[in-house]
């Protein structure tokens, strides 16, 4: 519901934009009630003048003045916990003045129940165990008029003005409705202001819980999941060795020649179209994404011991890979072809850098994928001697080649065939293609 602009400005006058939820909250409550107090205290000043008896406003009229100028004063000067003291002081303590200047509890109609607003209001305002004093000190203020009423009742009521029954009658009502209506408006207040900077904290809430999701997600898009956990909660440097990882890495043949021909923008969204369904392949088939490397992609198998055969898992990748460029040409419409070079040992594993940190790998079985890629031949799977022996039962492969590696001399390596029950149908094909 819109409200009025004056209100508006009334309501959020004094606060200031470095205040917390719960500032804010006792400042308008603070403003609020002094309102309430200032309009329930002119009515009751008007309905005594028609109904009652003729007495001296001087003090009521006073009490109005403090109220008034001391919330103005807070707007100039900002001092809330000023404020606060003086117009709880002003509650408390205007409401027994009044009573004792027009008499006693029966012909002010007690007056001074609107004291009860002090200790109430320094609930919301300063906090329940602050609000003990304040209570106490109304209880006192209390106990001293009914002191004074009850063993000076003689002498006071010569000298008190005459109020009709009914009139009292009528003032108790209408001082009794008053502090149940402001009490419960402050109340209602309250809860509703509460109720809406919950609202207001759960949406952040949901909004940082929307942000720590996206970022979680694209942490994971970086990092191993239990490498992102460690990070999370772990300052300390990651760096892993491990004895026995698969390596694969996948290579575009003629990449830089073709690309030479394309607009980056081609270039790019190439890339991104074979990379992306590399990505869901290696989802499907629960192996690690590494990195990218201009047109190489890199995998591993074993890094988080989720998989028993992650040799296996790899090599079925592999061919998935290259199945994936030779017949979906809606993602491969250059009609690329790749070289794949897996290898199977020790390797070293870490994140590098603390601002755009990378998840890597080192180590001989990472330099052996490599360099088994780079001599392949387009559209070949090739092996090395470990993974080839893990993976014999499985698969078939050509005899044995020795190929001589940078680095690492002469080397033997495995080409696949592919899957034991095809074996016989893709050696055909492989021995054709090779022939033509």
């Amino acid at each position: 519901m819109s409200q009025h602009p004056f209100l508006f400005s009334l309501r959020n006058a004094g606060i200031n934009p470095d205040d917390d939820a719960e500032i804010r909250l006792k400042k308008s409550l603070l403003i609020f009630a002094t309102g309430l107090v200032c309009l329930g205290s002119m009515l009751w000043l008007f309905l005594y003048g028609q109904m009652g008896p003729q007495f001296s406003a001087t003090a009521p009229f006073i009490f109005q003045i403090l109220l008034v100028s001391n919330l103005l004063f807070f707007f100039r000067s900002g001092n809330f916990d000023f404020f606060r003291y003086t117009q709880l002081a002003l509650f408390l303590f205007a409401p027994f003045a009044v009573q004792w200047s027009i008499g006693n509890f029966i012909t002010a109609s007690g007056t001074s129940l609107w004291g009860l607003l002090a200790p109430i209001g320094a609930v919301l305002f300063f906090g329940v165990r602050e609000s003990i004093a304040w209570f106490i000190a109304y209880i006192f203020l209390t106990a001293l008029s009914g002191f004074f009423d009850y063993f000076l009742a003689d002498s006071l009521a010569a000298t008190a003005p005459k109020v009709a029954t009914r009139t009292s009658v009528f003032f108790f009502a209408l001082n009794f409705a008053a502090i149940s209506s402001i009490v419960y408006l402050l109340l209602r207040y309250a809860v509703q202001e509460k109720a809406k900077a919950q609202a207001e904290l759960e949406a952040t809430h949901c909004l940082l819980q929307a942000e720590q999701e996206r970022s979680e997600r694209l942490l994971l898009n970086i990092l191993p999941g239990p490498v992102a956990e460690r990070l999370k909660h772990n300052k300390q440097t990651i760096a892993d060795g491990f004895a026995d990882v698969t390596v694969m890495f996948v290579d575009i043949v003629n990449f830089t020649k073709i690309a030479e021909g394309l607009s980056p923008q081609q270039v790019f969204a190439m890339l991104n179209r074979i990379f992306s369904s590399f990505d869901e392949l290696a989802e499907e088939f629960g192996v690690e994404k590494i990195k990218t490397i201009g047109d190489a992609y890199m995998v591993a198998g074993g890094l988080n011991n989720e998989l028993t055969n992650y040799s296996k898992s790899i090599t079925e990748l592999a061919i998935a890979m290259r199945d994936l460029l030779r017949k979906d040409f809606a993602i491969n419409d250059m009609h690329l072809e790749v070289r794949i070079g897996i290898g199977t040992g020790p390797i070293v594993a870490g994140v590098v850098g603390k601002k755009k940190f990378i998840y890597d790998l080192w180590g001989d079985t990472v330099n052996l994928a490599s360099r088994i890629t780079s001599e392949g031949v387009p559209g070949m799977i090739q092996v090395d001697e470990t993974t080839y022996r893990r993976l014999s039962e499985h698969f078939s492969f050509h005899e044995p080649q020795t190929i001589y590696l940078k680095g690492k001399g002469n080397t033997v390596v495995y080409r696949l065939i592919g899957p034991q029950d095809q074996s016989d149908v893709l050696q055909s094909a492989i021995s054709d293609e090779l022939t033509d």
